[in-house]
């Protein structure tokens, strides 16, 4: 037990043992891991609870209570990660060596060091007797990266009880840094798109596989997935798009900002975007719905010609729209004779609640005075969207100063993930402050 009276002081050895849990996402089995974050909150002094609908994947819930003035803080992370398999990774992804001032492995990003800063804030709150105005909820969940079934909607759809009162939660994905014209940026995201997930089938004539068929069911797929590469979608400006480049505009200011701030006039969204270049890229979804074919679906034998063919689409919808808005607008590019279905939808919520925000800013900018924390609209979507149902607002705050020369976005989910050790303390530090002035 005295080897870890201090751990709260030892993020990145937290980081470290929870990537050598091989949680990878099918199966999880998240258990272990989830059991050596519960065996440190013990040997604190904390209690904590374990709900699962799989024991194998259970999910843990502990409290540093409040003066019970203002609601509740959540804090919430998960510890499932994606396969590492036919990845080239330089060193073993599940051994969580410290290379060079790094921690590499699996998860290192997304999210295991975002816990480790979590639990480390929660253990030194503990440790320091902070009494906050509102109780500390801290949640550990399983199953984020294949849909949340055993984690977070889990919990939301068959325990809200656990959460009541709350409106606000510290979460992924923000708070690392990133440098844009010469400033440094930390974005903190305030909002997420929607999981819409299409299907697209078409028809033709089918038949033997000797007896060539042209224009047929395969044809016409190909033809509509030509349409999608080379066609927009329209452009859409959502107030979360909206706060995030005006503050970005705003820092860099003269020539750059002026330009930037284009992307809110739909007419020059794309323009923009394009000058741009491979940044470009990064901002392109947060200013149009989206559909990237991932699966397709067509015979089952090499001899026959189907008279059917479907494609699955990864749609990700803007901010207040509905999956009726989005199939219309997908009409709109692929012409008739296409029979398209939603085949998924997680909704979130259209608008943020920025309450949080100028605090959390304010905590992030002492640490860094050379950064400046924006908004973020986050491209992709995380368990803040189950939370959303209890009218919880998640931020996602998990601070990073990372060099200028990392590529963050080419290492998650990628061989040879890491995180620079410095970083995660730094985000330790950084979230208990937040902690201690929250309220």
């Amino acid at each position: 037990m005295a080897q870890n009276q201090n751990m709260h002081e030892r993020p990145v050895e937290i980081l470290q043992r929870l990537i050598r849990f091989n949680t990878t996402n099918p199966p999880g089995h998240e258990a272990a891991c989830v059991g050596y974050i519960r065996d440190l909150l013990n040997e604190a002094g904390i209690e904590s609870t374990l709900l699962a609908k799989d024991p194998e994947r259970p999910n843990l819930i502990a409290r540093i209570p409040g003066e019970g003035k203002v609601a509740p803080l959540l804090m919430y992370g998960h510890v499932d990660v994606v396969t590492t398999e036919d990845q080239p990774w330089q060193h073993p992804p599940f051994e969580g060596n410290l290379i060079d001032g790094y921690v590499w492995g699996r998860g290192a990003l997304d999210m295991k060091g975002g816990v480790a800063m979590m639990v480390a804030a929660f253990l030194r709150a503990n440790a320091e007797g902070l009494r906050p105005p509102g109780d500390i909820i801290l949640t550990i969940v399983c199953d984020e990266e294949v849909g949340g079934d055993f984690g977070a909607k889990f919990l939301v759809d068959e325990h809200p009880e656990l959460f009541k009162d709350i409106k606000y939660a510290i979460g992924e994905f923000g708070g690392f840094s990133m440098n844009v014209g010469g400033k440094r940026f930390y974005p903190i995201m305030i909002s997420e798109k929607q999981i819409c997930g299409i299907k697209a089938t078409v028809r033709g004539q089918g038949g033997h596989g000797s007896m060539p068929v042209r224009g047929g069911a395969m044809a016409r797929l190909s033809e509509m997935l030509k349409i999608l590469d080379k066609k927009d979608f329209p452009v859409h400006i959502t107030p979360p798009a909206r706060m995030m480049v005006e503050a970005m505009a705003s820092a860099l200011g003269g020539v750059q900002g002026a330009i930037l701030g284009q992307l809110t006039n739909p007419l020059m969204t794309n323009t923009v975007l394009n000058l741009l270049g491979e940044r470009g890229r990064v901002f392109y979804p947060l200013f149009h719905n989206t559909v990237s074919p991932t699966i397709l679906k067509g015979s089952n034998k090499i001899n026959v010609i189907p008279s059917e063919v479907s494609v699955f689409m990864d749609g990700r919808m803007l901010p207040g729209f509905k999956p009726e808005q989005m199939l219309n607008e997908m009409r709109q590019i692929v012409g008739a004779g296409v029979e398209l279905e939603v085949t998924e939808y997680d909704p979130g919520p259209s608008e943020p609640d920025m309450s949080l925000f100028n605090k959390l800013s304010e905590v992030l900018k002492e640490a860094d005075p050379t950064g400046t924390p924006i908004p973020l609209l986050l491209s992709g979507v995380t368990d803040g969207r189950f939370f959303s149902k209890l009218g919880i607002q998640t931020y996602g705050y998990l601070p990073m100063p990372l060099p200028e020369d990392f590529q963050f976005a080419s290492v998650i989910h990628a061989a040879d993930e890491r995180v620079p050790a410095a970083a995660i303390e730094f985000g330790a530090q950084t979230i208990y402050k937040a902690l201690s002035r929250f309220g």
